[in-house]
């Protein structure tokens, strides 16, 4: 079975948009495309036979590396995967070969009714087994590692037994999955949980960790009037976030790291930027995590 998270590389990407698809060209062609690490595309919105959004992924993929990320298996949910759903993903992943491919810890179908949302799920031993037996039907039937995303919350389950990181660990164990650390998640379900969001992410074994991503979020008030924060996609990386993201990048070293844009989308230099500050923190932090493990090993 091909890995997802063997090799952890210093690299920095990008959401792939149709905005700016003239200008990555154009900055391909210049040499001024260096500073992009990999492109990420959500599966779903390639799920077609031929055309030309194909056509141009293809090109893409032959200039940078890819990262494929579902939105639609419904991992956490109570009905069985849609087989049907899982065989044009394995089209996908078997035409364009991504570098990654990465689902999220949520569900959203039920019932043969489908949300057009990321759903969360109590954490027990039930929602434990059905998660690990989707992963393992979706890593058998892809033939590839998946990264499992952890969500962002904002209600938790008065039947949830276990917390969010042990739930985690326990199925990277049981399945041999990787993870996609997603900064920005734990740091938006930390402050709406009232938690520290490093405990989450300390409780989560390293070296399943094989991509992260960064986003922005929204901040609200809940009816208490305590913070609310919404992952939106729609803001610049938080300082919060960027710290939090250097702390784990200390711990961990260089991981690819993508910077989350899906709303509010800025010109690409904007991203690029963002992408660039990654790659510089994991060039800086990184090299704390590699001389202290090379400590250890003296």
């Amino acid at each position: 079975m091909q890995s997802s998270a063997d090799a952890p590389m210093a690299l920095a990407g990008i959401g792939l948009k149709a905005s700016h698809v003239a200008d990555l060209w154009a900055g391909a062609r210049s040499g001024a495309a260096h500073c992009i690490g990999f492109l990420e595309v959500h599966a779903e919105n390639y799920m077609v036979d031929g055309g030309p959004m194909l056509k141009h992924l293809q090109q893409v993929r032959e200039r940078w590396p890819l990262s494929i990320h579902g939105v639609g298996l419904s991992i956490g949910g109570q009905d069985p995967l849609d087989t049907a759903h899982l065989q044009r993903l394995r089209s996908l992943l078997q035409r364009f070969e991504p570098r990654w491919f990465s689902e999220h810890l949520a569900w959203s179908s039920h019932g043969g009714h489908w949300f057009n949302d990321l759903l969360p799920l109590p954490y027990n031993a039930t929602s434990l087994q059905r998660v690990c037996n989707h992963i393992d039907q979706t890593q058998s039937a892809l033939q590839r590692t998946l990264l499992l995303e952890n969500p962002s919350t904002y209600v938790e389950f008065v039947d949830s037994s276990m917390d969010e990181g042990s739930f985690l660990a326990e199925v990277v164990r049981r399945t041999g999955c990787g993870l996609l650390l997603d900064v920005n998640n734990a740091y938006v379900s930390g402050v709406n949980h009232q938690r520290d969001p490093w405990e989450l992410i300390s409780a989560l074994p390293p070296q399943a960790i094989g991509e992260i991503h960064l986003a922005g979020f929204a901040e609200d008030a809940d009816a208490a009037g305590d913070r609310l924060l919404i992952d939106h996609h729609g803001a610049p990386v938080d300082a919060a976030v960027w710290a939090l993201y250097a702390r784990t990048i200390e711990w961990l070293g260089p991981v690819p790291t993508l910077i989350e844009r899906d709303n509010d989308i800025p010109p690409l230099p904007v991203l690029q930027a963002e992408a660039q500050r990654a790659a510089a923190l994991q060039q800086q932090r990184g090299l704390s995590a590699r001389a202290a493990a090379a400590a250890c090993a003296v």
